[in-house]
C-alpha cells in the first residue's frame, strides 16, 4: 500500500507533481504521479527517453509533440512516445495521473545531459 506524503510532492514554476508508485515506495518497474497544471502555465519543451502514458481526469491540456499541437480533454488518454520533444500547455486548469518506466530521464534541448524526474523516483 502506498499512501501519499508532503515528502512525494514537487513544486515546479508550472506544475505540482505528487508522486504515487516508484521505486523509492516499492514499484519495481513503472512511476505513477499525478499532475496538477493552473490555466495559463505551460511546461518547458523536453523529451523524455520512455513512453508516457497521460489520463486526463479535470479540465484540458494542449501537447506540442514532434511539431504538431492536440488537445486533450478530462476522460481522454494521450499516450506521448519517447525521445519526442513535447511540450504541455494548460488553456484551463488540468489534473492528469501519468504512468512511465521508473527509468525514464529527461532531456532538455539545446542543453547537455539528462535529468530524473524526482516524483518518479
Amino acid at each position: 500500500m502506498i499512501s501519499v506524503s508532503p515528502d512525494n510532492v514537487t513544486v515546479s514554476p508550472n506544475a505540482t507533481m505528487t508522486g504515487l508508485a516508484a521505486p523509492s515506495r516499492g514499484s519495481s518497474e513503472l512511476s505513477t504521479w499525478h499532475v496538477d497544471m493552473a490555466a495559463g502555465a505551460t511546461g518547458p519543451e523536453h523529451r523524455v527517453n520512455r513512453e508516457q502514458v497521460w489520463l486526463l481526469t479535470a479540465g484540458s491540456l494542449e501537447v506540442t509533440c514532434d511539431g504538431r499541437t492536440e488537445k486533450v480533454t478530462t476522460g481522454q488518454t494521450l499516450v506521448l512516445p519517447p525521445d519526442v520533444v513535447r511540450r504541455i500547455h494548460a488553456p484551463e486548469h488540468f489534473e492528469a495521473y501519468v504512468v512511465m518506466r521508473a527509468d525514464g530521464v529527461v532531456s532538455v534541448p539545446g542543453t547537455e545531459g539528462t535529468r530524473e524526474l524526482p516524483w518518479a523516483r
